[in-house]
């Protein structure tokens, strides 16, 4: 048979599916980044806060200062009510939200993506798909229209809400209509808001503003007296009459250069691989803006399968389809979670009659008061507090997030840039090679700061504990 056209096809340019085509191209493979949109990154983004772990995930790609550098850390995150989270108790050398628009993460991650070879194919529609045991043929229309047929070895859909590589799966996305009439509008102000990121709900409205950083803000707002179709023409003065009933003020809000109205979802995928094929970010799950946890969803998806396709690609995976049936077992709870927290979070900011209202009022003591409670929920929203399962036979902390930690060669996420395994174990130790997907001409090897450490861990590319044992004979 003929050699496929490219390793990995990723059709969906946003920024997951950029991170993970500049995994794999890093990693060594060909890979094709379809995309139907015409070149150049566009500024009509909704996401605007990048969390902890996100950031520990670009760090771990050479990322995060630059792209900390251009945005404002926010270390207390407001949810609902009067309740704020405090996110500068996280265990993370960011331990914040980096206010940024998303078009910053899409800059870095696709000037990455190119440096590493990536192919871009813009104006590029998938139109169908075809698998087999070896490949996967996409039939693709290419810019004015021309018919165009790709063989890859793996094809991943991060093609978004309308994904066209679910619905050529047929794959289904049952879920519902959380929020509808959500109204966006990218506008200047006359008067600048107290705080990096503003955002409130009073009565029937909520509202959300928060700035580029170039003298524009995003404002979303939502009024529930006004639900109408997305079809809905609407204006700035229906933003302004949103914004003035849930924040106080439309902070004098003019010069409207793109204004929107959408409904939010909440929507799963029931499988995230079918064969060769792969879905992740929007395409797999959609959920409501709260906790602002959308993008960094779908760029933690995408850590956790560019090294599980890459290891198989190049020959180092023991048992390839049980590495990449992880990505679901592993992906598609957390994506479930994410559903849950986020419905949570804005069914309560939401809230309209006595009992909500007292729901709501119970769940911001109890937040504010019970430090486990809080520290569950500021580790879930940042992601720091995910964790893996251990797998058969495995037990903690297998599958758990490895900190920065501090070794002789330096930091552990700049070690992780190489993207391979890291073997962490005491000076002069010789531990047992762990079972792993990594092969052993691979591994990074490390030693602990600390002379008094006498475990040894074994860290998977995307950061978390793949093997732990110790040097000392101690169970």
């Amino acid at each position: 048979m003929n050699r496929p056209d490219t390793d990995v096809l990723v059709v969906g340019a946003g920024p997951t599916g950029m991170l993970l085509a500049g995994d794999l191209a890093a990693a060594g493979l060909r890979v094709t980044l379809a995309e139907r949109r015409a070149p150049g990154i566009s500024n009509l983004t909704r996401a605007f806060g990048v969390h902890a772990r996100t950031l520990e995930q670009l760090d771990a790609r050479g990322l995060a200062d630059e792209l900390v550098a251009t945005g404002t850390p926010l270390t207390r995150m407001r949810l609902f009510g009067g309740l704020s989270l405090d996110l500068a108790r996280l265990p993370s050398r960011f331990a914040h939200l980096l206010i940024t628009p998303q078009y910053e993460v899409e800059r870095l991650l696709e000037r990455r993506a190119r440096s590493a070879g990536v192919e871009f194919r813009h104006e590029t529609e998938l139109t169908a798909l075809h698998q087999d045991s070896d490949t996967v043929t996409a039939g693709l229309t290419a810019p004015g229209g021309t018919p165009l047929t790709l063989r890859a070895r793996y094809l991943v859909g991060t093609d978004g809400v309308h994904s066209a590589v679910r619905n050529a799966l047929g794959l289904p996305f049952p879920g519902v209509s959380v929020i509808r009439s959500i109204v966006l509008a990218d506008v200047r102000l006359t008067e600048e808001p107290r705080g990096v990121l503003t955002v409130a709900g009073a009565g029937d409205a909520f509202a959300f503003l928060a700035p580029y950083g170039d003298g524009w803000y995003r404002v979303m707002g939502w009024n529930r007296t006004r639900q109408v179709p997305d079809s809905e023409p609407v204006d700035l003065d229906e933003v302004r009459e949103i914004t003035r009933c849930a924040l106080g003020s439309d902070y004098g809000m003019h010069d409207a250069r793109w204004i929107s109205r959408f409904h939010s979802d909440e929507r799963q995928a029931p499988a995230y691989r079918s064969g060769r094929v792969f879905l992740a970010g929007d395409a797999a799950h959609v959920h409501s803006p709260a906790g602002g946890q959308g993008m960094n969803t779908g760029l933690q998806d995408a850590a956790n399968l560019s090294w599980k396709l890459a290891a198989v690609l190049r020959g180092d995976a023991s048992d390839p389809e049980e590495l990449l049936d992880s990505y679901h077992s592993e992906r598609h709870p957390v994506g479930a979670m994410v559903l849950r927290s986020s419905g949570a979070i804005v069914r309560l900011a939401m809230a309209h009659g006595p009992f909500q209202r007292a729901v709501r009022a119970f769940a911001t003591r109890a937040l504010d008061s019970v430090r486990p409670a809080s520290d569950r929920a500021i580790g879930m929203i940042s992601g720091l507090g995910i964790a893996y399962p251990p797998g058969p036979g495995g037990r903690r902390p297998v599958g758990r997030r490895v900190p920065d930690l501090a070794l002789r060669e330096g930091r552990l996420y700049a070690l992780l840039r190489r993207g391979e395994f890291v073997l962490v174990a005491p000076e002069g130790a010789t531990p047992p090679m762990p079972a792993s997907p990594a092969s052993a001409a691979r591994l990074v090897r490390a030693t602990w700061a600390d002379p008094a450490r006498r475990t040894v861990l074994l860290v998977r590319p995307d950061g978390y504990v793949g093997w732990a044992g110790r040097t000392d004979g101690r169970d």
